[in-house]
């Protein structure tokens, strides 16, 4: 399996792409068994967290093209990329936020990736791209995670050159959070896991859910709906807890419902 995972005592559970002979490609079996262990540790009560990482020089550099080659007829082809738009789709609709750590290149699928999780950091190099028109295939796939974080000018520049762009411009236009040298990288990451970890899991279940779905929502009925959400998070036990525990000036103790 080229899927790893180390779950720390904090509730953060770090999963690794350890694919680096084919610079952690999103292969069918790396994009089988990432939908495995992400449903898994979706359902794990002691994660609160996931950090996804990539083994070796980089990140990822998406699908493995000589993969790619080999399939040859439609049914194949639209078999991965239904499967790489599952795991998009796992990391969007799972209740746990997903924290992208990004070194060396992300890449096509890899960028989509990047894009698809709640949060990114990477190092100062990075690299960041939708190279497909290199080769005679657009990104349309990564595009949709891509484009619902970045303005649609940079987007079309980066899916219309094939050009890479560097981890203060991802930064500038959205596509990442922040970017730090490679040896502060891991300490940030896991500071940000660290405090996200010590919120009440319920109440982070239920804005994650309502901020994606709110989105794709016209305004009118994007208020209508988030006023039935914090009604429905105002009665959970959490929601009573923390606010007595601000008014008692005291640390909250979560029971998560």
């Amino acid at each position: 399996m080229n899927i790893l995972v180390k779950n720390l005592s904090s509730g953060i559970s770090i999963v690794q792409i350890n694919d680096p002979k084919t610079y952690n490609s999103l292969s069918f079996k790396n994009l089988n068994d990432l939908i495995k262990v992400l449903k898994k540790l979706d359902q794990d009560k002691k994660t609160k967290v996931i950090i996804i990482e990539g083994a070796g020089k980089g990140f990822s550099a998406g699908h493995n093209l000589k993969e790619v080659k080999g399939l040859k007829v439609r049914n194949k082809y639209q078999r991965l990329f239904n499967l790489c738009s599952k795991l998009m789709l796992q990391i969007v609709e799972g209740n746990k936020p997903v924290i992208a750590k990004v070194h060396g290149a992300a890449y096509a699928a890899g960028c989509q990736l990047v894009a698809s999780c709640d949060l990114a950091y990477s190092t100062k190099d990075a690299l960041f791209a939708t190279p497909g028109v290199n080769i005679g295939l657009f990104c349309s796939t990564p595009m949709v995670a891509v484009s619902r974080k970045i303005n649609k000018k940079p987007m079309m520049k980066m899916l219309l050159t094939g050009e890479p762009i560097k981890a203060n411009f991802a930064k500038e236009i959205g596509l990442i959070n922040d970017c730090f040298s490679k040896s502060k990288l891991n300490n940030e990451v896991l500071k940000i896991a660290k405090k996200i970890a010590s919120k009440s899991n319920l109440t982070i279940k239920i804005g994650k859910r309502t901020f994606y779905k709110q989105l794709e929502m016209p305004l009118r009925k994007a208020y209508a709906y988030t006023s039935k959400m914090m009604t429905i998070n105002m009665m959970a036990l959490d929601a009573k807890e923390g606010i007595s525990a601000f008014l008692e000036k005291r640390e909250p103790k979560w029971k998560n419902r």
